[in-house]
């Protein structure tokens, strides 16, 4: 058991206590820290598992698990605080299972489909967007007033339809399906 997978693993316990703190609305600032602490998770198992030369099989399955889930649920559980639009938390999750599933039938033909750019891009959005709507209605004046993690939440759904796009044209590209 690497370092990095012990990361994984870390973010993987947290997300029960985010979801306990938000629904519960203890404490916004409290879901704030648990949230930010187990997204830095995500980035050091990574940067570690890379600058080490740790990358396991486990940690490629263990750690994109670990990301869908503890974003998945923070968006679902906003949308049971009423600070998240349901319909666009269905967009952002059905496309991270989608994902799932086409690396899932990469992988078992032997073809690894790495995360892209534009992936990396919206997983940072979607960051932004669940810190933001954890911590309320924050108003973005230049546009009435409207609130900045709905905005956020906008780009990270845009985020995630055009790279879902890109993953399933490189699924296309490096994949050879039989019928």
């Amino acid at each position: 058991m690497t370092l990095p997978n012990k990361l994984s693993l870390v973010r993987i316990f947290l997300v029960p206590v985010l979801v306990t703190v938000l629904l519960t609305r203890f404490s916004n600032p409290l879901a704030l820290s648990i949230f930010l602490l187990a997204s830095l998770t995500d980035w050091l198992d990574g940067y570690i598992a890379r600058r080490s030369k740790q990358t396991t099989t486990l940690g490629k399955l263990l750690d994109p698990m670990a990301d869908k889930l503890l974003i998945s649920s923070a968006l679902i559980s906003l949308v049971e605080m009423g600070l998240a639009p349901a319909w666009m938390v269905v967009v952002i999750v059905s496309r991270e299972i989608a994902i799932t599933g086409i690396r899932s039938v990469a992988a078992s033909q032997g073809v690894v489909i790495a995360a892209s750019r534009m992936g990396k891009y919206k997983a940072v959005s979607e960051i932004l967007a669940i810190s933001f709507l954890i911590l309320g209605k924050i108003p973005f004046p230049i546009l009435g007033n409207f609130p900045l993690g709905h905005i956020l939440l906008w780009v990270a759904m845009i985020m995630a339809i055009v790279s879902g796009i890109e993953y399933v044209i490189k699924f296309n590209q490096q994949v050879k399906l039989t019928s």
